[in-house]
């Protein structure tokens, strides 16, 4: 999948907005109805918002191909970013996070060698297109909307591996509290998976840091690391600093 800015600001939009029509579209991004109408149909077809006569409208929220394309390119930076901590030869667990897809995606475009384990379905399905990566797919329940595997058979099956890094988005955070997360089934398939793993990568847009989700995922302390953009707060970066929690960040 690719998008280009504008076609990134559409999808933003309906994500604020659930309903847009065509119109007020092309007054706020300053080009034709008929230029619109063609990104609409463009998004329709790659199942990012659902097209109608007249207007768009928002996908389900835990669609992984709805939640890609909102901050596209800031997500693609912060996953070649993110790349760049991992060795030629190494293995990883990678959660099931949009951010975390396109990190997926660099590995194996830029690093062969790399064997990633996941429970996203999405990036089996999307990276093995891309490369010869070894990918290893844990066991579970399928959860369709964010084609990913939950449940006890992922905590069954994540305990045979042990990597120095596990790669994980967030749906949120709150200060002295954690990382967040929306949905009860994924939020305990992550944490299953961190417990294999040395150090907790946290990749994400900052947006996801101003959002408070409905269940702890971590303590802040127990992350390593946060790959973030650059309009993170300046009182989140303090506090992280304190804690002693490294923020990179992109631009």
């Amino acid at each position: 999948m690719k998008i280009n800015k504008r076609q990134s600001q559409i999808v933003e939009l309906v994500d604020k907005e659930r309903k847009i029509y065509v119109k007020d579209l092309a007054d706020k991004l300053g080009v034709s109805e008929v230029t619109i109408r063609k990104d609409l149909d463009l998004l329709n077809d790659y199942g990012i918002l659902i097209r109608q006569h007249g207007y768009a409208i928002k996908k389900n929220t835990a669609d992984i191909i709805n939640r890609l394309s909102i901050n596209f390119d800031i997500k693609c930076r912060i996953a070649k970013k993110a790349a760049e901590l991992v060795d030629a030869n190494e293995s990883v667990l990678v959660g099931s996070g949009s951010t975390c897809a396109l990190f997926a995606e660099e590995i194996v475009k830029t690093k062969p060698g790399v064997t990633i384990i996941t429970h996203s379905i999405y990036i089996v399905e999307h990276a093995s297109k891309l490369g010869t990566n070894k990918i290893i797919l844990l066991g579970g329940e399928y959860q369709r909307d964010a084609q990913v595997l939950v449940g006890s058979l992922v905590r069954t099956s994540v305990r045979q591996f042990f990597v120095d890094k596990i790669f994980l988005g967030t749906d949120g955070f709150v200060e002295n509290v954690g990382f967040m997360g929306s949905d009860s089934t994924r939020t305990d398939a992550v944490r299953s998976m961190a417990e294999s793993a040395n150090n907790i990568i946290i990749i994400t847009d900052s947006s996801k840091l101003n959002k408070k989700g409905l269940l702890v995922q971590f303590p802040p302390r127990s992350v390593s690391k946060i790959i973030t953009d650059s309009k993170i707060s300046k009182d989140y970066l303090r506090y992280f600093k304190m804690i002693g929690v490294d923020v990179e960040m992109v631009d």
